[in-house]
């Protein structure tokens, strides 16, 4: 299923992932004007409406003789997406270990376990107020959409392009936090990058 999915992140099958992404836009572009109920109903009874009239259609070609009777939607009936009992549990025990390390997280970061951390916090919440006076979630939701399906391609095409301008951007976030913390520590000169501190020039 996994498979399946990165196959449609990464185009392997152009159509099929050009119809996918085409109907989550329009699906959610639908959402500004009705309900998510109308969207959801009136999508379900399109594909009902789709899938019986191919049905009938196969049947009516196999009565025929024209067609050998095979059932057109065979290869998603046998589609297997059950789970067993121990990936299940598996599945289970991580979604519990990422929401309570989510919930300790949180936990540091509101009642300020780490300055530095909760400032940072603190910087990002206030950058999300003005995003929602810019756009609304849906907005976001259809962004993020778009971009699944296009930046994990973009950087599979440009990695070393891509590497390289994140390790400046990591470098100069890593500049800017020693300095906070230098900040925060009472200041204090910056760290000699020379390993084993500066030695005395020779004469």
């Amino acid at each position: 299923m996994a498979s399946k999915v990165m196959d449609l992140i990464y185009w392997k099958d152009t159509e099929r992932t050009g119809m996918v992404l085409t109907g989550i836009v329009v699906g959610l572009l639908s959402l500004f004007q009705l309900s998510i109920i109308t969207v959801v109903s009136t999508v379900s009874l399109a594909v009902v409406c789709f899938t019986i009239s191919v049905r009938i259609y196969y049947q009516v070609l196999y009565i025929l003789s024209w067609g050998d009777g095979e059932h057109p939607f065979k290869s998603y009936l046998d589609l297997d997406i059950s789970f067993s009992g121990d990936e299940a549990d598996r599945y289970m025990q991580k979604a519990v270990v990422m929401a309570v390390s989510a919930a300790d997280s949180l936990k540091g970061l509101f009642f300020v376990g780490n300055l530095f951390e909760s400032l940072k916090l603190l910087f990002l919440i206030y950058l999300v107020t003005f995003l929602g006076d810019l756009c609304n979630g849906l907005t976001l939701l259809i962004i993020s959409v778009i971009a699944v399906f296009s930046l994990p391609l973009f950087y599979r095409q440009r990695q070393e392009q891509v590497d390289s301008y994140i390790a400046k951007i990591q470098a100069n976030i890593d500049n800017i936090k020693d300095t906070f913390q230098r900040l925060a520590q009472g200041g204090g000169p910056p760290p000699d990058p020379t390993p084993g501190g500066a030695k005395p020039k020779s004469q």
